[in-house]
């Protein structure tokens, strides 16, 4: 059974970046016919996909966020880390790191999500 779990402050100022980690358990990020994505939900809003990397280290971004999302991994540590710049009250929202899984075409496991909120 796959595992996820968000890490990272909950709390950031508008203009910093933010920062968080989902560490995988049960098994890896490096394994074929999985992607690995983050996806958030506004407070009173849908869920929106916003980016993902690849079992082989290719990384894939919402056209609406590219500019400011930057997804790496570290298969040492099993681990793949989100990285919002420029972020405004608007990215206030809970996050979720999840398993894509490229052979049903689904998210198959989830995080539990983590409330980061934009706020000086």
């Amino acid at each position: 059974q796959v595992q996820l779990q968000e890490s990272g402050p909950g709390l950031v100022k508008p203009s910093q970046t933010l920062s968080l980690t989902c560490t995988v358990s049960g098994g890896s990020i490096t394994t074929n016919n999985y992607d690995w994505s983050w996806i958030r939900q506004p407070p009173g809003k849908g869920l929106e996909w916003m980016g993902a990397i690849a079992w082989s280290g290719n990384t894939y971004y919402s056209p609406s966020l590219k500019s400011r999302t930057s997804i790496s991994r570290d298969t040492s540590k099993n681990q793949f880390t989100l990285q919002l710049s420029s972020v405004t009250p608007e990215d206030t929202a809970v996050y979720y790191c999840a398993s894509w899984n490229i052979v049903i075409g689904t998210h198959d496991y989830w995080g539990q999500g983590t409330q980061v909120t934009v706020s000086s």
